[in-house]
């Protein structure tokens, strides 16, 4: 949730960070999150660097789908809305670039289809679990209505299309495992925290385990 704040510049800080992954990361297809309705940007030019750079491909993170409600309606209308996003993975696609976009519900599942993208990510909400995880979030059961109607909307565009899950309740394997053991012609789980924040919170709980003296 941070991501979605004003402490930096987004697209700026991933440059950064590519300095530090890059260089090792020799077989590994590394993405970049790249800030669709970055203001300060013109996405041609970064999209184009980072593929100079080294990146496979892209995802529109931070993302304006994680606003709802009235805010959500002042970015729209602001010219700020998910159309930006929409924009950077049709120009990711047209470099060649692997696209893996976030979508929030089937009219966004459709436009990214279109788009070009490769693979389509349903997005859950924020993920729970851990010490600064979310506590609100749909169950799992929720979930499966929910990811079953974006999957629906983007194989009605394309159906060789590749689905995702992600977010929300789905944070550890046996989540995972529920999800796509119920919905229709889903591939796979896209992990985030899951995969760095919550093993790492499951590894500090560990640690902290005390014993009696023998």
């Amino acid at each position: 949730a941070a991501g979605l704040l004003a402490y930096g510049n987004a697209n700026e800080i991933v440059k950064e960070m590519a300095y530090e992954v890059l260089p090792v990361v020799k077989k590994t297809p590394v993405l970049a999150g790249v800030n669709g309705t970055d203001p300060f940007v013109i996405m041609a030019l970064l999209l184009a660097e980072l593929k100079t750079m080294g990146f496979s491909g892209v995802q529109n993170f931070p993302t304006i789908g994680l606003f709802d409600g009235q805010m959500r309606q002042s970015f729209e209308e602001t010219g700020m809305g998910f159309g930006l996003e929409v924009d950077m993975i049709a120009a990711a696609h047209e470099l060649d670039l692997l696209t893996t976009p976030y979508v929030f519900n089937p009219d966004e599942a459709r436009a990214m289809t279109k788009a070009g993208a490769d693979i389509v990510v349903a997005h859950m909400g924020v993920t729970t679990g851990g010490s600064i995880g979310a506590t609100s979030a749909k169950s799992l059961d929720d979930c499966i209505g929910a990811i079953d109607a974006i999957a629906e909307a983007a194989r009605s565009v394309r159906e060789d299309i590749i689905l995702l899950c992600h977010g929300g309740p789905i944070s550890m394997p046996d989540d995972a495992k529920y999800i796509l053991e119920r919905c229709k012609g889903l591939h796979g789980f896209y992990g985030a925290s899951s995969m760095e924040r919550l093993p790492a919170r499951q590894t500090a709980d560990f640690k902290a385990v005390t014993f009696g003296a023998a």
